[in-house]
């Protein structure tokens, strides 16, 4: 498990693994720091990679919930789960997956929804969230959302509009870039395939 020493480590580690990954520079470094402040983070699920002192991967949990009409169900979420750039392609990142999501089914959590790569997640069982009749919060499905159930079908009767905490989407450029100022400082490029 994490603890505050380990905090600038993970973050340098997050900051790394997403530079100019999807976009110019990134804001994912300052999602942890302001993701452990909030209410919706679950730091009994979220872990951390250290190999001979040095922090290579972390995964950060949070509450969610999916809503049809009156009835809200609970679910939980992870992001970012990430490894330093060196260390990727090596299982650490599928390691960290697959340990926290037997704690998470041990403690009676029911699934998880997830954006994420619809390259990577499926051949760990992860299947498009259209499966579960679960939409985006705007009643979208696509590729990259994605959903696990933690029992055998414990999602069966969750349905609904996806909800993710709102620090996922509070992340003002000005305070990230502010934030960037406690890093090396790293060249933002533009490389194809970025989303904007």
């Amino acid at each position: 498990m994490e603890t505050k020493d380990d905090w600038y480590n993970v973050e340098l580690m997050t900051q790394h693994a997403f530079w100019n990954k999807h976009h110019l520079g990134c804001d994912e470094h300052y999602l942890v720091h302001k993701l452990r402040k909030d209410k919706d983070y679950l730091p009994e699920l979220s872990r951390i990679a250290v190999k001979e002192g040095e922090v290579i991967g972390c995964i950060m949990y949070s509450k969610a919930k999916v809503v049809d009409g009156e009835n809200t169900h609970e679910i939980i979420t992870f992001g970012p789960l990430c490894v330093e750039p060196k260390w990727q392609g090596c299982g650490v990142g599928e390691l960290l997956l697959r340990e926290t999501m037997n704690i998470a089914a041990d403690k009676g959590y029911k699934g998880i929804v997830i954006f994420g790569e619809p390259e990577y997640y499926p051949r760990i069982g992860f299947k498009t969230c259209d499966n579960f009749n679960i939409t985006t919060a705007d009643g979208k499905n696509f590729d990259a959302f994605m959903g696990f159930e933690l029992t055998k079908d414990s999602m069966k009767d969750i349905k609904g509009k996806f909800h993710e905490s709102e620090v996922f989407v509070n992340l003002p450029k000005e305070e990230v870039e502010e934030y960037n100022k406690r890093f090396p400082k790293l060249q933002k490029l533009r490389f194809p395939g970025q989303w904007d």
